[in-house]
């Protein structure tokens, strides 16, 4: 006699769908009402947005004399810039492929991050798709407890955030606030700009690392704006200070202005590398950057060491610009002066924009004072006749306004 064959135990029971009996059916489109509200409340945050001027629109770039980017050495379009990113665009392609520990890794990436730690005094650099990452791969992996200078880049305030630990702020460039609250804190790590991005003014950073250094936090200093435009054959605040190589010292950068790249880094003692390779979620598990752009961004390393003349022809025009627009003078390419409200700031802007001058227009919450202003970048790529020219227009543009503080951004 044959035996019956087995139950198929993998066969799916059938699944009967029961209405519940007096169900009301209105009830889904409850959660269609509640959607719909949410995206109501979100239009009505951005009409008391516009109302105060706060509106912010991404416009096509048109041509222009630019003192709104960060190209601050010209070297987005040197040609021996643009030749070696074409090179690796022909040999490895258009995208990295992957993340930096899959299959994104290649030999411009490793070039780039041995020649920028080469440059800064460090014993290694990591390279990230954009500076925004670096700062959060490098806060997270790094902290505990986060002090934070008010004026700090918002990415690092961000990155604060998101570690999940505690964080607080300091007084911009407050020694006495840090060194109260490093007394009660006790944090492992303090976040500076070694240049500021909105007044550009400097940090004090001899006298950081020390109160730092006597309370055993370490001390990490985005160098975005400094990079390529001070310190010795370029290389950032730190090294202006006599720290370079200071192991109680964690560099963040972009390579997005005195560079004319993209991208971002994090250099600092050898030990470093490993860690933010094992616990670096922004390195883990973001795709590289294209290998074209670390190998355009390493040409525009090794020219922007070289460039003495025009780090000081970028100095020169800084302290113009400030004497015309009566700012103070900035430690490197970036100026902010004040213009009244945020309708004043936008006004201002767009009547140097119809004479041909772009410009950037912050006002809260991208300011850290709560005032709106332009920002001025100075740009050595631009012909002299043409940057005296955009300083007369900016001069000539400005609103009869005095300079006032900005109620809270609404809806934020």
């Amino acid at each position: 006699m044959n035996a019956d064959p087995p139950p198929n135990r993998s066969a799916p029971r059938p699944v009967v769908a029961e209405t519940p009996p007096n169900r009301d059916t209105s009830a889904t489109a409850r959660p269609l009402a509640s959607v719909s509200a949410r995206w109501d409340r979100l239009s009505r945050k951005a009409d008391l947005r516009a109302k105060a001027g706060l509106t912010r629109v991404v416009k096509l770039r048109a041509d222009a004399i630019d003192l709104a980017g960060n190209d601050y050495l010209g070297l987005s379009r040197h040609p021996d810039v643009t030749a070696a990113a074409a090179t690796a665009l022909a040999e490895h392609g258009l995208g990295a492929g992957g993340s930096r520990l899959v299959r994104g890794t290649t030999g411009p990436h490793e070039a780039f991050e041995a020649d920028f730690a080469a440059h800064c005094g460090t014993e290694t650099a990591v390279l990230y798709s954009s500076g925004y990452l670096a700062n959060l791969g490098a806060v997270a992996s790094l902290a505990g407890t986060v002090l934070l200078d008010a004026h700090a880049h918002a990415s690092l305030h961000d990155a604060a955030r998101l570690a999940g630990g505690r964080s607080d702020t300091f007084a911009h460039n407050d020694l006495d606030d840090l060194e109260r609250r490093l007394t009660a804190l006790r944090p492992a790590l303090v976040a500076v700009e070694s240049v500021y991005s909105v007044l550009g003014d400097a940090a004090p950073l001899r006298e950081l690392h020390a109160l730092t250094s006597a309370h055993g936090a370490l001390l990490l200093v985005d160098e975005a704006h400094a990079i390529g435009t001070i310190g010795p054959d370029g290389a950032g605040g730190v090294a202006a200070s006599g720290l370079a190589g200071d192991p109680g010292i964690v560099i963040t950068a972009t390579l997005s202005k005195a560079l004319g790249a993209a991208g971002g880094v994090v250099a600092g003692p050898a030990a470093l590398r490993r860690h933010l390779h094992d616990t670096g979620r922004t390195f883990i598990f973001d795709t590289a950057p294209p290998p074209a752009v670390a190998a355009g961004a390493r040409t525009a390393l090794a020219i922007a060491r070289r460039s003495d003349s025009a780090r000081t022809e970028l100095a020169r025009r800084a302290a113009l610009a400030a004497v015309a627009l009566g700012t103070p003078i900035p430690a490197a390419g970036v100026l902010s002066p004040p213009a009244g409200d945020a309708h004043a700031a936008t006004a201002w802007a767009a009547a140097c924009a119809d004479r041909g001058v772009a410009v950037g227009c912050f006002r809260p919450p991208s300011t850290p004072d709560h005032r709106s202003r332009l920002r001025i970048t100075v740009n050595t790529g631009i012909p002299a006749p043409d940057f005296e020219r955009a300083l007369q227009v900016i001069t000539e543009a400005r609103p009869p306004t005095g300079e006032t503080t900005n109620p809270p951004t609404p809806g934020t």
